[in-house]
């Protein structure tokens, strides 16, 4: 990072489990409220960008995917998780599809 600052990730418990890989994982895209107000772009590098109606880039932040579980880290400090269930997530009491 510029000015020899470091990226600092939050402490995880070590429940045996591994991130999957930022690239392989089968989550990366773009997944989408049915009214289309809410979208989650899941970058292949580990990165999201959060689109509320007009605006564009809402949020974003880091996210980790582990097995079905996915969990966020907004930049600026806000943290949030969801589950995929049947190729659907659920996020926030929000129900997302793959587009």
């Amino acid at each position: 990072m510029a000015g020899g600052a470091s990226h600092h990730r939050p402490f995880l418990p070590d429940d045996g489990e591994r991130p999957m890989s930022e690239a392989s994982h089968p989550y990366a895209g773009l997944w989408v409220t049915d009214d289309g107000r809410i979208r989650h772009e899941l970058l292949p590098n580990g990165r999201y960008v959060e689109a509320r109606g007009s605006r564009e880039r809402a949020y974003e932040g880091r996210y980790e995917v582990r097995g079905d579980h996915i969990d966020y880290w907004d930049d600026t400090g806000f943290t949030a998780d969801g589950d995929f269930i049947d190729g659907v997530l659920h996020h926030a009491g929000m129900v997302l599809r793959r587009r």
